[in-house]
């Protein structure tokens, strides 16, 4: 597994449960387990080590605290980690946990029901696993003087990902991702290492405009091989909402490429909150200019239902945790309903990502008339050269399905 779960507390009163899931999760690997029979004493535990767990599981219906209110608790605490639910919930009650738990800003994954089953946990530990992975830095971040060498040596890199809509097997955007490749390309540094840094230094912006740059001019060749009008998605960070030139600035570069706002997206992730009045002014005047506006990650931050429908989306990107295991998980199904029906009402368009296995891919070909699909499983990100070789495969797939 490329991340590790290490510590999960487990809340509730039933202490046969606390015995079923501290064996199970020492079966699964978990290497450090803590069980408490009431949810005060677990948010107690939270208050003094906030940032000690990856995730809790707990159970809904307990006395003196239930688990609706420690959930609000986490929230309001900030718990990075993930919530799992432990209780047999009918659909109307799992809409409604995930609401309220988005409203307090808890991060609530999935449920598992009662009698707890080894394969259950498991699953909802592979989710846990998806929603804590842009977090992991397996690699020390770059320092200010290397990523300014990067910078100015030009080694910012578009890698590029499709989105595809399975119903008519075309590609309407392809997603640009940031990398830093070195001169002799022996070396390709992902965005972990770097984007923090840029945004801490204040350097974002550099290098975004470089990657826009790029990307830009590729276009052009990107359409030839594709024989479709294709648009690109930029993801972009609220911090660089605080600009309010960045409309301008952005425009400038395409009007140097002979584009137009009409063929850019620009991803916003929701690891951050959408709160302050530049931002909002910043993400309405984009869209006044004509940029299409994504909401990235929906699933792992700070936005509501309600937010949906007022702030200027015009699509919705569903997180990989609600994805991973969707064939098998109830919670990510009804989250996931809800979306194409909001998506649907509101007009939006809306974005799978993270399909890594073809159950997965098979699950959600029920919705494939109104989901893009993104994902390894499809296209892993490749630069230039290795996405045409791409594009080349899946118009001859799909002119042999035709």
């Amino acid at each position: 597994m490329a991340v590790t779960i290490n510590k999960i507390m487990v809340v509730d009163d039933s202490q046969a449960i606390l015995m079923v899931m501290q064996a199970i999760l020492t079966e699964l690997g978990i290497a450090d387990i803590t069980c408490c029979n009431n949810a005060k004493q677990a948010l107690q535990n939270v208050q003094q080590a906030p940032f000690q767990y990856d995730a809790i599981f707990t159970d809904l219906n307990m006395p003196d605290m239930d688990g609706m209110e420690l959930i609000r608790q986490l929230g309001e605490l900030k718990f990075s980690g993930g919530v799992a639910i432990i209780s047999e919930m009918d659909n109307k009650v799992i809409d409604l946990a995930a609401n309220l738990a988005r409203q307090c800003n808890a991060h609530l994954i999935g449920n598992i029901t009662k009698p707890v089953q080894l394969s259950e946990v498991d699953r909802l530990i592979h989710k846990l696993e998806s929603f804590i992975a842009p977090a992991s830095h397996v690699n020390k971040p770059l320092t200010e003087s290397e990523l300014l060498n990067a910078i100015s040596h030009n080694q910012i890199t578009p890698f590029y990902q499709p989105k595809v809509n399975r119903a008519n097997k075309r590609v309407p955007s392809i997603e640009v991702l940031a990398r830093i490749v070195n001169d002799d390309q022996s070396d390709i540094l992902l965005p972990h290492r770097f984007i923090g840094p840029a945004e801490d230094l204040d350097l974002i912006n550099l290098i975004t405009f470089q990657l826009f740059e790029k990307a830009t001019e590729e276009l052009k060749s990107i359409r030839t091989e594709l024989r479709q009008q294709v648009r690109l998605a930029f993801n972009l960070s609220p911090t660089q909402l605080n600009d309010p030139s960045c409309p301008d600035k952005l425009a400038l570069i395409l009007e140097l490429n002979r584009l137009t706002p009409q063929d850019i997206i620009l991803e916003i992730t929701e690891h951050l909150p959408l709160d302050n009045n530049t931002q909002l002014e910043t993400m309405n005047r984009l869209r006044i200019r004509g940029f299409e506006i994504s909401l990235d990650d929906f699933g792992t931050g700070f936005t509501n239902l309600h937010q949906l429908k007022s702030l200027p989306f015009t699509e919705i990107k569903i997180d990989r945790s609600l994805i991973t295991h969707v064939e098998s998980d109830r919670f990510s199904q009804v989250i996931i309903d809800s979306l194409v029906d909001i998506a649907q009402n509101e007009q939006l368009s809306i974005v799978a990502e993270g399909v890594e296995r073809i159950e997965e891919l098979q699950y959600l070909d029920r919705y494939k008339h109104n989901l893009l699909m993104q994902g390894f499983l499809i296209c892993k990100p490749k630069p230039k050269q290795e996405l045409i070789r791409w594009i080349h495969s899946w118009l001859r797939m799909t002119n042999s399905n035709s």
